[in-house]
């Protein structure tokens, strides 16, 4: 095992560590953050240009092994490749910390998930379907538009050839309908008429070997909600007064002002792949400048999203507002990225003096509570723990 990268639970600064508080494990972790890359996770040889602009920095993974060695777990990095199987038999995690986006495929945000259920290895985050079904915009906005959430009126494009649906009206936003930040998303995703709508379909379907998504492109306010949590949160957290009555907490209502994007109008993949400071970031705004009544209506429909798909513990739900005010969903990211202080869901959690630390550890935990691995609070789980057999039984 001498590629992989363990970080042991005294290698974190005791000034990050908290005092002791409950529920929290008995024992210590082995705890696999499984990531991909940038620069280093291998990518197809066909792959578009912006391939990879998902994966993580190394600054990020670092970053999250030490918040999680802080409370006393071993923290192991494992690349989300194909040699992924045989690390994770060398290294018997008790539970994965999963953020990792996938290489290849229609749901590639699913496989990580789906190998660690069939190994019935723990992990964090969302299951299987809603990493799948996320990354899919187009099955998530049929899923929305059918439970009458309200997103804009868009159509999916298969061949290029279709007849456009009357219910759209120029300007028109084109993008991958399976793809994350911001991939295929520049100045050229708005289109003004049909010739300029039919190229950029045909470029996207050549480019990414996959449908069209087409939307109305709203020019309102954009948002962006952290959602943390569900129906049983309090029960395991360190700090259940963060959570409602729900079971979710209230984040602040992130704006962003892509004004002075590099791309503007346009919150694509190079305007997310910046560093802070960097020429071309969007602006943050947080708190954003907001009424009750629509901090209110973002954070109710960020959560029916959430759990329209079945999002578990964790996602980032973005919205624009339309010519009548009113705020429509654009996407959900069941993965959310999490580099301290540019990060949207760092940067909301910042905003409200949660830390860094204090976020992945939610994290981590919450998503322990579903396998049966942390103590609740004497009361009855929202959920009854999944059943683990010990990985040595699987491993025979």
């Amino acid at each position: 095992m001498e590629d992989l990268v363990a970080l042991q639970p005294e290698e974190a600064e005791e000034s990050d560590k908290p005092p002791s508080s409950s529920p929290r494990p008995a024992t210590p972790w082995r705890v696999a953050v499984i990531a991909n890359v940038k620069g280093e996770t291998p990518l197809p040889l066909d792959a578009p240009a912006d391939a990879g602009a998902e994966f993580d920095r190394r600054e990020t993974i670092d970053a999250l092994m030490a918040a999680i060695a802080s409370d006393g777990h071993e923290v192991f990095f494992l690349s989300a490749d194909p040699s992924l199987p045989f690390t994770l038999k060398d290294v018997q995690p008790d539970i994965c910390f999963n953020i990792a986006e996938g290489i290849i495929g229609d749901g590639r945000e699913a496989q990580v998930p789906a190998l660690l259920e069939m190994l019935h290895i723990p992990y964090t985050a969302s299951r299987v379907l809603a990493n799948a079904v996320a990354l899919d915009k187009t099955m998530t906005k049929r899923i929305w538009h059918n439970m009458g959430l309200p997103t804009a009126a868009f159509q999916e494009f298969i061949t290029g050839h279709e007849q456009l649906s009357p219910e759209l009206r120029f300007p028109m936003f084109v993008k991958p309908s399976r793809e994350g930040t911001g991939m295929g998303m520049d100045g050229g995703a708005i289109v003004h008429n049909e010739n300029e709508l039919r190229s950029r379909v045909a470029w996207v379907i050549d480019s990414y070997k996959q449908p069209a998504l087409v939307e109305e492109y709203l020019t309102g306010r954009e948002f962006t909600i952290g959602v943390l949590g569900r129906p049983d949160a309090p029960l395991y957290t360190h700090r259940p007064e963060l959570y409602e009555a729900n079971g979710f907490h209230r984040f602040p209502v992130l704006e962003i002002d892509n004004s002075v994007s590099i791309t503007p109008g346009v919150y694509g993949h190079i305007a997310k792949t910046l560093h802070n400071g960097d020429n071309g970031v969007p602006g943050f705004l947080c708190p954003a400048d907001v009424d009750a009544e629509l901090a209110n209506t973002l954070h109710t429909l960020a959560i029916q999203a959430h759990m329209a798909i079945g999002s578990l513990d964790v996602s980032r739900v973005d919205f624009r507002m339309d010519s009548d005010g009113q705020p429509r969903l654009l996407e959900i990211n069941t993965l959310p990225g999490l580099t301290p202080d540019f990060s949207d869901l760092c940067v909301i959690s910042r905003a409200e003096g949660i830390t860094y630390r204090e976020l992945v550890l939610e994290i981590l935990y919450l998503g322990a509570s579903r396998w049966g691995l942390m103590p609740a609070n004497g009361a009855q789980a929202f959920t009854a723990p999944i059943q683990v057999p010990a990985y040595s039984e699987l491993a025979r």
